[in-house]
């Protein structure tokens, strides 16, 4: 039989007619062919694979759009997990062959995805283009490259350098850390390593205490000269010293570092850092809590990463010194200083404000520890999203020379997200010593005393509230010399006295201290009370008089101090 009654092969139904300017492009019209080219740009940015899928090459657009649902799929997962379980997120983005697998994964999608354009380029077929279309659809292609793959390469480059910074930071393993009394407990330390000491000893102490569930953060500053720290229950210490560091003057907080680094070793096997954790221990029997972890700063190298954020901006309250070599050390005395951090507002570089955390020249340590927690508050809220992507691969490099931890990277997840909780949320404030201890408070103090003003922090607003809570009963009962506890700001550094620090220990007769609750709204001191301007010349001359007194009394609130 004849075939002559067969139904012809009409083209279009193939998808191959001559009339379809996107699978085939000669002999379209000029302003066809442009949209045609810009659309095929916008098609692989958008949706890769789906422009070989239209303009020919389906095989290749198919296997491309097998891989970007699949990358779909995985970025709604991620989100899910971001939604319902961010700790879980966090630990797959930090753990070791995750991140691994992620910065290789990134690679490959970025050079496949640049493949992809130049592919693209080709299906555009640029000859076929008016010449004066071809620049514009060239930059077009290149800009939507880099938004594209350059971003997923640049990603994958990131998470690379933080993997390092994790690996040097923090441990590869150890035990999970769990709250205590629903808390996590971390100190914070701040030493220094010179060539001329053995250890690193930690001259700044502060324990960051955080709800394990809402967030909310205090911070308790103890002074590094405190004398007579009780160790923990657990301490291997205390079969030195059962009724705490007590071996005299020179058995301040911050020479157990270096104590045990030097003598006491063999009582800590198989941990990385005998004397920061002695140190843990010694802070936690003298604030009566559990401190499970600690992060310490190495001093010389913070300049660095405050170089890294681009320096912190704070409000000082005074002038500080940055005071030059010691000519006296009996007494404490130094020389000319070599340069003054005025008060007013400032920026402050690494350098300075390295001195402006340490100095502590015509005050007492504790106008120093306000101005210490005042540079951690400045750094932690100005090291937002926006200045850590921006300076991300300096700020991670600067840690890695700065900080060392014994926290555990397989906990990091939770702690990150620990932090996203506790930002933006005011920062209840102790210093274990004035402004919150009268100026009468001792180096060596009843610790009974300390622990029921920490518990009565760290036991929530309820408890501080005045009209005879049973933390102030308790503390009345104890005959403590301290204020009520402020739960301002971090910032809110307020007035420090400069009486010398007594070694009377507190009786059980004192007077509650009268010194007001910290306030942020202060006024820098920048006159004399003359109203004669403040200047660099003039507290210079002061030394060189050896007027030293007048220039306690000019610096005397340079503990003053807010992060702006």
């Amino acid at each position: 039989m004849s075939n002559s009654f067969a139904p012809a092969h009409r083209p279009e139904q193939s998808g191959l007619a001559p009339s379809d300017p996107v699978r085939h492009p000669s002999g379209a019209p000029t302003p066809v062919l442009a949209k045609r080219a810009f659309l095929l740009i916008l098609m692989t940015l958008l949706v890769p694979g789906s422009a070989q899928i239209v303009a020919g090459k389906r095989r290749l657009g198919r296997a491309a759009l097998r891989v970007t649902f699949t990358v779909w799929a995985l970025a709604l997962l991620a989100v899910l997990l971001l939604l319902v379980s961010r700790p879980t997120l966090i630990n797959l983005l930090t753990g070791t062959v995750p991140s691994l697998l992620l910065v290789l994964g990134l690679a490959v999608l970025a050079i496949g995805w640049a493949a992809l354009f130049l592919n693209t380029l080709r299906l555009i077929r640029p000859g076929l283009l008016a010449p004066r279309i071809r620049p514009a659809v060239v930059l077009a292609l290149v800009l939507a490259m880099i938004l594209s793959s350059g971003s997923l390469g640049y990603a994958a480059y990131l998470l690379n350098v933080s993997r390092d910074a994790i690996g040097s930071i923090f441990s590869g393993s150890g035990p999970t850390l769990e709250p205590s009394d629903g808390r996590y407990n971390f100190l914070m330390m701040g030493g220094d390593a010179g060539a001329d000491r053995t250890g690193r000893r930690p001259d700044s102490l502060s324990v960051i205490s955080v709800d394990a569930k809402t967030g909310s953060t205090a911070i308790i500053s103890v002074p590094r000269n405190l004398q007579n720290a009780q160790f923990s229950a657990e301490s291997p210490m205390r079969q030195v010293y059962p009724d705490g560091y007590n071996c005299g003057d020179e058995c301040l907080i911050n020479a157990i570092n270096t104590e045990v680094t030097n003598n006491h070793q063999d009582l800590y096997p198989g941990v990385a850092d005998p004397g920061a954790q002695a140190t843990l221990e010694a802070v936690s029997g003298t604030l009566g809590i559990k401190v499970q972890a600690y992060v310490l700063v190495d001093m010389d190298g913070f300049s660095k990463l405050i170089d890294a954020m681009g320096g912190i901006r704070i409000k000082a309250g005074g002038w500080v010194p940055i005071s030059g070599p010691m000519v006296d050390e009996a007494n404490g005395i130094h020389g000319m200083p070599d340069g003054w951090i005025p008060a007013g507002d400032q920026t402050l570089d690494g350098f300075h404000a390295l001195w402006y955390g340490r100095s502590r020249e015509f005050v007492d340590d504790y106008a120093r520890i306000q101005r210490q927690q005042c540079v951690q508050q400045a750094m932690l809220k100005q090291l937002d999203p926006a200045t850590l992507l921006a300076k991300f691969e300096d700020i991670a490099k600067a840690g890695t020379k700065v900080v060392e931890s014994n926290i555990s990277s397989g906990q990091l997840g939770s702690f990150v997200d620990l932090a996203m909780k506790a930002k933006g949320q005011d920062v209840s404030r102790l210093t274990i010593g004035p402004p919150d201890f009268d100026a009468a408070f001792s180096t060596a103090p009843d610790f009974d005393v300390i622990h029921a003003r920490v518990a009565k922090l760290l036991a929530g607003p309820s408890a501080s509230a005045p009209g005879g809570s049973a933390g102030e009963d308790t503390l009345q009962q104890a005959g403590t010399a301290a204020g009520p506890v402020s739960s301002a700001p971090l910032s809110a550094a307020g007035p420090v006295s400069s009486t010398p620090v007594s070694s009377a220990p507190l009786s059980s007769g004192a007077a509650p201290a009268t010194q007001p609750s910290p306030s942020s709204d202060f006024t820098p001191v920048t006159t004399t009370p003359d109203g004669e301007p403040i200047t660099e010349e003039m507290l210079n001359q002061f030394k060189r008089n050896g007027d030293e007194q007048s220039i306690r009394d000019l610096v005397a609130t340079n503990g003053q101090c807010a992060p702006l």
